[in-house]
């Protein structure tokens, strides 16, 4: 190719980035007006207005995948759109979402894939933080970590959500990929490892093959953990990339988890019900009678009208006798469904108590 034929390939792309660049700036604009309208609404019924849209931002993605031809990837598009969203949005309202912090921890990571980089954020120090900040008005959402590929559930978080008002507004799939941070420039110089807990237990295969004998040591968060490296040099921490370059601390070594495919899934918090995206999940809280077949006929109130159940995780009812549970149930549908809403119906006569987490969009990204 010859420099004539790069030097009109580079002024087309010129001529196109004027184009997206006015296109995304009307779009902006027509933001502008829907805040306008919202508020307007909000003064005359005398409510708060809502801004964010999980329904409608999970169906405009979903039609963003849909139609992309290509060379760029379904989930690379749909990205570049929900920072555009996120911006847009932030001219209605930033958003304010509280998180497992500080900064650069793997919710925090998620909160961004989730809600774009616009957010206010709002950093906690511990999950239960997370929901008091949301439930006391200080944020408009908040994001934790439900399960995790490798370790399964995150049994605070369901302890959590037993006890909260709040309710379920969406998920979110991040794969985890966790890097040896520390200023050593050698595994024998490192002393202690500093991480979650979780973290520690998906990376154990590595850390007792790697560094035998080290002290490891949980903390609130794998962000938290690097910070804690700023005093003690021979110390390292387990943490995601961001944390590394956001604390100015080496990776010494890199994708230490123990499976290559090891993900975590957050739920983000909220105090309202989120209407129908078209692809929905509901999430259950079930406490069933003691008695011969109880789980059984739960489950076929599932069975019995086609609905597929995703997930099912029981947990010691802490309010309740010696080895009496509650199941935390994942469905496909939405509650407002008519299958799913006649499943909820009959579960509520069946068991001993049925609380509904909320009805939220499939992840997209």
């Amino acid at each position: 190719m010859s420099e004539q034929d790069l030097n009109k390939i580079r002024v087309r792309i010129d001529e196109l980035d004027r184009e997206i660049q006015s296109l995304v700036s009307e779009r902006a604009q027509c933001a502008q007006q829907v805040a306008e309208v919202k508020m307007r609404a909000g003064q005359q019924e005398g409510s708060k207005a809502l801004f964010y849209r999980p329904e409608r931002e999970a169906q405009v993605l979903r039609a963003v995948k849909e139609r992309n031809t290509g060379p760029l990837a379904d989930n690379e598009m749909a990205r570049l759109f929900r920072e555009i969203m996120a911006a847009c949005l932030a001219l209605e309202q930033p958003l304010k979402v509280a998180y497992l912090g500080p900064d650069g921890s793997y919710t925090h990571m998620g909160a961004v894939k989730h809600f774009g980089g616009s957010i206010n954020g709002l950093p906690s120090a511990q999950i239960d933080d997370v929901f008091r900040e949301v439930e006391a008005g200080n944020a408009d959402f908040g994001i934790v970590p439900i399960e995790n590929s490798t370790e399964g559930v995150i049994s605070y978080t369901l302890d959590m959500l037993l006890q909260s008002p709040l309710v379920i507004c969406g998920e979110v799939d991040l794969p985890i990929h966790h890097n040896l941070i520390t200023s050593c420039d050698d595994l024998s110089k490192v002393t202690k490892v500093y991480s979650h807990q979780q973290s520690l237990a998906q990376c154990r295969n590595w850390l007792n093959k790697n560094l035998p004998g080290v002290e490891t040591i949980a903390v609130s968060s794998n962000s938290h953990a690097v910070t804690l490296l700023e005093n003690d040099s021979t110390a390292a921490a387990i943490a995601g990339q961001v944390a590394s370059e956001l604390y100015s601390v080496p990776i010494l070594n890199s994708n230490i988890e123990d499976r290559v495919d090891n993900t975590t899934r957050f739920i983000v918090l909220g105090k309202h019900a989120v209407p129908a995206s078209g692809e929905d999940k509901t999430s259950l809280l079930v406490m069933l009678h003691n008695k011969a077949g109880a789980l059984h006929d739960l489950l076929s109130s599932f069975a019995a009208r086609g609905i597929s159940m995703s997930k099912i995780e029981s947990r010691p009812a802490q309010s309740s006798g010696v080895w009496e549970y509650v199941f935390f149930i994942d469905i496909q549908g939405h509650r407002d469904d008519a299958k799913v809403s006649e499943a909820i119906i009959d579960l509520e006569q069946k068991s001993a108590m049925l609380k509904v987490l909320g009805s939220y969009p499939v992840a997209v990204l």
